[in-house]
């Protein structure tokens, strides 16, 4: 079977954008993407559309033209973008259709997320006594990792730092300027361990990518981005996730538990025929500074308590062993539901192409990065994973 291309990516900047509805942000990203495949609207066959809080991404066929095009909403999560692709690749994998779209874009309020208790089938006195508020699950979900894998408080500080700095060189992020490690570690708490600057911030955007059989993508001249391992998957027993927050106690409670994205990681390496240490460039979900520790360890990259090393030694920076969150990531871009899993397949398509400008990752084993992996992860415990491969 062949493989599953993407010919076009694009962006429309992520952040705030006053007078400008999410709708007009996933429409600005569709026509870059096309334009960037060298593909009229009326060629796309299919479409795949995310959004979370922004109305349904269907009805951009208003904007782009009435073609009747199929065009399928996905509301997933977090995952939203990432089951978006997911699917998309799926329809050209089956070979009804040679090129297609997946897009994802969000507009949401200022403030904390506000999600409802019945949206996750619980009950209202849940979302009463303050468990829906998901800076105290986090929060309480990495204060228990540092205690059992010895991770401190200036590791987390290293990966917001890492953030901003590699924000400054993305001129999608919203968070573009470096702050100090100093300043990070001293600004106010918002949940304990977490200060300000380790939390993500709801925000806007949009993020369309074009994909297209290989056959369909060499006719094009395209140079082929392949998409060698999408996966998406749902959380297993006894895993410790958002709106499920309790532990099993067992015998021995340090072992690693079965997640929604260790299941998702280890079936696209399996799918991809190769391993974490083949990965140049990696884009994990970081909603808060230690997700980004924990992803680390869930998605195979290294062992748990490894990452205080990592950090250290500075091996997740550009230029370092496995370069992480490029464009400084959920942390400097904010997260916009429907389109950030998307933004994180854009980054690296960016970085395959040697596209990355400042932030580009030098590849110094291959002569510029060969494979790309992307995860990101939902609520009540989804994950999507991607790996490209050039």
């Amino acid at each position: 079977m062949s493989d599953v291309c993407i010919v076009g990516i694009g962006i429309h900047p992520l952040g705030r954008t006053d007078g400008l509805s999410g709708v007009d942000q996933g429409v600005f990203a569709v026509r870059q993407a096309l334009a960037d495949a060298g593909v009229d609207w009326p060629q796309v066959q299919f479409a795949y559309g995310s959004s979370d809080a922004a109305g349904n991404p269907d009805t951009m066929v208003d904007r782009l033209g009435l073609t009747g095009v199929q065009f399928i909403n996905v509301r997933n999560g977090c995952a939203a973008g990432g089951s978006a692709l997911f699917s998309a690749q799926m329809a050209i994998k089956s070979g009804e259709f040679e090129l297609g779209l997946a897009v994802g874009f969000d507009k949401h309020p200022r403030g904390a997320f506000n999600a409802l208790p019945s949206e996750y089938n619980l009950p209202d006195w849940y979302g009463e006594a303050g468990y829906m508020v998901t800076t105290q699950f986090f929060a309480a979900k990495i204060m228990r990792y540092m205690h059992m894998f010895g991770i401190s408080h200036q590791t987390l500080a290293r990966v917001a730092e890492k953030a901003f700095r590699n924000g400054a060189h993305a001129p999608h992020a919203w968070r573009r300027q470096p702050v100090p490690i100093e300043e990070i570690l001293a600004a106010p708490l918002v949940s304990d361990p977490y200060t300000k600057y380790m939390f993500c911030s709801p925000a806007e955007g949009g993020v369309a990518l074009v994909l297209a059989s290989e056959k369909k993508a060499r006719e094009l001249g395209k140079p082929l981005v392949r998409l060698k391992a999408a996966t998406m998957r749902t959380r297993p027993p006894h895993s410790f996730e958002v709106f499920a927050p309790s532990v099993d106690v067992v015998a021995d409670d340090s072992a690693p538990r079965g997640t929604a994205t260790r299941i998702a990681s280890a079936d696209a390496f399996r799918l991809a025929g190769i391993g974490p240490g083949d990965i140049d460039v990696a884009q994990l979900q970081d909603t808060e500074a230690g997700a980004e520790i924990m992803h680390m360890a869930e998605n195979g990259f290294c062992a748990d308590g490894d990452q205080e090393g990592w950090l250290a030694e500075g091996w997740t920076e550009i230029g370092g062993t496995l370069p992480v969150n490029t464009d400084g990531g959920c942390l400097a871009c904010g997260e916009p539901i429907g389109a950030s899993g998307l933004r994180q397949v854009y980054e690296n398509v960016v970085q395959l192409r040697g596209d990355g400008g400042g932030r580009q990752v030098p590849g110094h084993r291959r002569g510029g990065p060969k494979t790309a992996y992307s995860h990101v992860y939902g609520a009540p415990g989804v994950s999507a994973v991607t790996i490209l491969e050039r």
